[in-house]
């Protein structure tokens, strides 16, 4: 079995790295290039670096600040926000992206998972899904959590997996930023849903969120806030874990 992943996410807005709550009131947390780097030194083992407005401003990605922190960090950096077509996989990857995620695209248009994965092979591409709880179904959310999409999270990522997605980035935006712990029942209804691995996003304030996380088989957990604002740092976290058992990466 895999050693589980840590993994720190960076989202940025107009060049710095920002945080909020539930999608919403964001505050800044910093400079990506000194956040990457200072993650890298206390042993993260991926980074995800989000730009959180490309979509809505209908835009690229800050290309810049990419290549940038590709230069300066070295553990695996997988970037998204905005990407709607292969042109644009390929330029991050140019410009230093390990793996790319896709998001609004890729449910607006369900062949691009295709495409990109026989591109660019299936375990480069994540598909990012961010849904909530809607009183019925956990629904799936486009353009950085503010349009709803109909649809099911469950079939999407079954449609995601068929289509060759890698690996479901998972943001539970009832979670997100709260720091109240993962949204467990939807993480452990996706995980059983697919066998591509699946990354636990949203919510986690301290160690056992994670615990919680690797008990229902998530591949990897990520957090912000934490490691942002230095609650908790990486060795810190991994020491936890190891403690419970928890087949952590040293």
């Amino acid at each position: 079995m895999l050693a589980k992943r840590i993994i720190a996410a960076l989202d940025i807005k107009e060049g710095r790295v920002v945080k909020g709550i539930n999608f919403k009131n964001l505050r800044d947390a910093g400079d990506p290039v000194q956040l990457a780097k200072r993650y890298e030194d206390e042993g993260i083992d991926e980074i995800v670096f989000l730009d959180i407005t490309a979509s809505n401003e209908k835009r690229g990605i800050l290309m810049d600040i990419v290549k940038e922190v590709a230069e300066e960090v070295h553990v695996p950096f997988t970037v998204g926000g905005g990407l709607k077509d292969l042109q644009g996989v390929r330029e991050l990857v140019k410009n230093g992206a390990d793996k790319v995620f896709i998001n609004t695209a890729a449910f607006q248009e369900p062949e691009l998972i295709r495409e990109v994965s026989d591109t660019l092979g299936s375990s480069n591409l994540v598909i990012a899904v961010d849904a909530k709880w809607n009183g019925d179904i956990w629904e799936v959310y486009t353009h950085g959590g503010s349009v709803p999409g109909g649809k099911d999270v469950i079939s999407w990522v079954r449609e995601v997996e068929e289509l060759g997605g890698g690996e479901i980035l998972l943001t539970s935006m009832d979670a997100d930023g709260t720091e109240d712990g993962f949204d467990i029942p939807m993480l452990k209804a996706v995980v059983e849903a697919v066998n591509i691995p699946v990354i636990a996003s949203g919510g986690a304030g301290k160690p056992e969120h994670f615990r919680e996380a690797f008990q229902v088989d998530a591949s990897g957990a990520l957090a912000a806030s934490i490691f942002h604002y230095e609650k908790y740092t990486v060795g810190d976290l991994k020491g936890y874990l190891k403690g419970c058992g928890v087949d952590v990466r040293t």
